[in-house]
């Protein structure tokens, strides 16, 4: 009989087990399914001809720090808005329909998060190519 309830016991502790890790990575799916970045036609973002890079952003977001000193070490020049302050730029930002900040424009491209390969991608993508 006590091996029963130990039996018992195990059975719906692997439940619950299985329960909690299923419902840990369900939430993470939409990520997993969502592209890398939205391509589209951003140019009336910028706020000058030579800018090719934005970001949105807050001042104590951790992300869009790293984004700053990511494209500061690399001397790409950006226009950095902070979406914490009423304005043009918090309108902007929300026109794109994000709830998450960083909001990087490069290019053609709108990244949401700081995802370095997708950011050196689409930095790679406004270099001028060799004309041989």
């Amino acid at each position: 009989m006590h091996i029963k309830k130990v039996k018992t016991i195990l059975v719906y502790a692997a439940i619950l087990g299985l329960g909690l890790g299923i419902g840990r990575f369900a939430t993470k799916v939409p990520q997993w399914l969502a592209p890398a970045y939205v391509e589209g036609n951003f140019q009336s973002y910028y706020p000058d001809a030579a800018t090719k890079v934005v970001l949105y952003g807050t001042k104590t977001c951790p992300y869009c720090q790293l984004t700053r000193d990511y494209l500061s070490e690399h001397n790409i020049p950006y226009a950095d808005v902070d979406v914490s302050h009423a304005g043009k730029g918090q309108q902007d930002y929300r026109s794109f329909g994000e709830t998450a900040v960083p909001v990087i424009l490069i290019g053609n491209r709108r990244i949401t998060g700081f995802k370095l390969s997708v950011i050196e991608a689409a930095l790679d993508q406004l270099k001028p190519t060799a004309r041989r």
